[in-house]
């Protein structure tokens, strides 16, 4: 079997960062008594999180503190949080390690500052993403999320208005929106804020078309930049599954003679190599 890697695949520098400032706290803390926590699933990926379980780390939620005692550690993810969390957490004295992705904090930004001029905040999004929940609270009442070009065309925007995208955002959807918008209102401020990362995954990926019998999307099931390269990767491939473990390729793979592999930017080496293990050494 011939198997062939996308150019571009696998964690991108964010979560890559998150990932590697919650193993370093669990380094530094090995032995004590101190809790370690990550705000939210540090990455939508279950191989990462088990391990992290395995390690101690505990996951929370920014509603409730209970279990953070003083001086217990906090791993903001890539997603970023709210102000209001941030204050909460203060407030529980406990030691905050900020991985927010820089390309969240940059959004985060311009949504208070720009909120604070007076213009309204628009975000093409997921509405219920913890990215688009941490950017619109910077907004504050100022905000509004939408997540396809219907909603754009439903809703009427004022003269000062902003469009930022979440970084995983689908760019051929933000385009649509921005269009729809535009014809609303011409003087729309616009923030093309998708990762790099995310589209230079969906070009590897589109490099890969006609180049094989098959593709496999490594990734989280829960993360939608993953499940945006796997509606991707079957439009360019008739099969195509999308797998969070080497132990879920159906044996119908294995007979192939070309096998295509790409993988969300909350997917680990080590689980991309795994599955090109398995790939090589199953008969």
């Amino acid at each position: 079997m011939e198997i062939i890697r996308a150019r571009v695949l696998g964690f991108c520098f964010g979560v890559r960062c998150a990932v590697e400032t919650a193993e370093k706290a669990v380094a530094e803390n090995a032995g004590s008594s101190r809790k370690i926590f990550t705000l939210g699933p540090l990455v939508h990926n279950p191989v990462v999180m088990d391990s992290l379980g395995k390690c101690g780390v505990q996951v929370i939620d920014g509603s409730s503190f209970e279990m953070i005692e003083k001086n217990s550690v906090v791993v903001i993810r890539a997603h970023g949080t709210t102000p209001a969390v941030l204050d909460a957490l203060k407030e529980k004295e406990a030691e905050i390690l900020d991985a927010t992705c820089p390309k969240v904090h940059l959004s985060q930004k311009r949504a208070k500052e720009w909120s604070e001029k007076g213009y309204r905040v628009i975000i093409a999004g997921d509405k219920n993403h913890g990215e688009v929940v941490s950017i619109s609270s910077y907004a504050k009442d100022k905000c509004t999320v939408i997540e396809d070009e219907g909603e754009a065309a439903r809703i009427e925007i004022p003269g000062n208005t902003i469009l930022i995208a979440q970084t995983t955002f689908s760019p051929i959807e933000f385009e649509k929106i921005k269009k729809v918008l535009l014809e609303k209102n011409s003087g729309l401020v616009i923030f093309n804020s998708i990762c790099s990362a995310t589209m230079e995954r969906q070009e590897a990926l589109a490099d890969l078309d006609g180049k094989s019998d098959g593709i496999i999307v490594i990734g989280g099931k829960n993360s939608a930049n993953t499940k945006r390269l796997y509606e991707s990767a079957l439009s360019i491939c008739s099969k195509t599954i999308l797998i969070e473990d080497a132990e879920e390729i159906p044996k119908e793979f294995l007979k192939l003679s070309r096998v295509a592999l790409t993988a969300g930017a909350s997917t680990p080496d080590s689980t991309i190599e795994k599955v090109e293990v398995f790939l090589k050494n199953e008969k």
